[in-house]
């Protein structure tokens, strides 16, 4: 299990504390990452948990310069504030996104684009666009050590929601393949271990997504015309029934990747859908 607060060394330039925010959504804990020695960026600072932001501090206080979000999740970014506060870092990220899901707090400072650069004497940092989870997503490449932070892009242990409209399944496919053009030798994700084998990891994930998508089609071939009440427990057989109510989400993220392929159509009146 991953301790709470306290700063664990993953190389000469990167450091990780966990926040104590563990859960069925979150895993162990909400994965902050400190890079660098003598100027820091914070890169996903986590909830507004007291606890956490002070162990954020005392690792690293003064010493910070810049705060970094993957995306803009209640988990991820709102102890941005506080530690802006009391160390005058710079905020970069994606500007928040218009859903029910996000911290509405978030300001950035610099608003990432593809590729930007952050540079320092001891990393270079990349910001990589990974919409998909939620349309604000970035990773970030850790180009010295080969380091992907991949937010809630990818998770260890357990796959993550694709929450329509800001989410899009099609283009978290898109986004996941995008990593494989980039060298990859770990994935640090946003919820728990470093993955040292990244390429597998990434194409597991691409499988696993396509093989769900092929348990939707599958379903409507059942069914026939059905609600997502009635789909997902065919398309999620293999999931707890107390998760069906967020595995709906991700259902319907592929179902829209689906409609945009024509390959079915969604009948607006009762809410229902079938193959075209």
């Amino acid at each position: 299990m991953l301790d709470h607060g306290i700063p664990f060394a993953l190389t000469d330039r990167v450091r990780r504390i966990v926040a104590p925010n563990p859960g069925v959504m979150t895993g162990p804990g909400t994965n902050t990452y400190l890079l660098g020695n003598e100027a820091v960026a914070v890169i996903d600072p986590g909830p507004k948990i007291e606890s956490h932001i002070d162990a954020i501090l005392d690792a690293a206080g003064d010493r910070i310069r810049w705060i970094v979000c993957t995306h803009t999740h209640p988990d991820h970014s709102p102890a941005w504030q506080r530690i802006a506060l009391e160390t005058g870092a710079e905020t970069l990220g994606g500007p928040v996104v218009n859903d029910r899901f996000q911290d509405t707090t978030f300001d950035p400072q610099k608003v990432l684009q593809h590729d930007d650069l952050l540079r320092t004497d001891e990393f270079t940092l990349r910001a990589v666009y990974t919409p998909g989870h939620v349309g604000n997503h970035f990773c970030f490449f850790l180009e010295e050590d080969g380091i992907m932070f991949a937010g809630d892009h990818i998770m260890n242990g357990s796959t993550v929601v694709i929450i329509p409209p800001s989410g899009d399944m099609k283009l978290y496919i898109e986004s996941l393949r995008r990593m494989l053009d980039y060298p990859l030798q770990a994935i640090a994700p946003g919820h728990g271990e470093l993955m040292q084998q990244p390429a597998e990891a990434v194409e597991w994930l691409v499988n696993h997504r396509l093989k769900r998508e092929t348990k939707v089609v599958a379903g409507l071939e059942k069914l026939g015309r059905s609600t997502l009440d009635e789909l997902v427990k065919v398309v999620y057989d293999d999931v707890d029934t107390s998760l069906h109510k967020m595995a709906k989400l991700s259902m319907t993220a592929h179902l829209i990747k689906l409609q945009q392929e024509q390959r079915v159509v969604a009948h607006e009146g009762d809410e229902s859908w079938a193959l075209r």
